[in-house]
């Protein structure tokens, strides 16, 4: 659980590198995520939550665009 918790974290710093505002939201997101459900003691819906953390890591990697002006009419 807590790697994959410092994957999400990476992966949120490489996604939303120089961006503080996305880098803030997804860091408070994660802990919120990883906190509301510390107290769960259930095999299986500790698996289920594990798959899913694991699918929104892939998703932030492969499926987040981040674009930066580079004129006042191209980004």
């Amino acid at each position: 659980v807590l790697k994959l918790f410092k994957v999400l974290h990476r992966t949120r710093q490489e996604v939303f590198k120089n961006d503080t505002k996305a880098l803030e939201a997804a860091r408070q997101k994660i802990n919120e995520e990883f906190r509301n459900n510390r107290d769960e003691t259930s095999e299986e819906k500790i698996n289920e939550l594990l798959k899913i953390a694991s699918d929104v890591e892939v998703i932030l990697r492969t499926s987040v665009i981040q674009a930066v002006h580079t004129d006042s009419d191209k980004i």
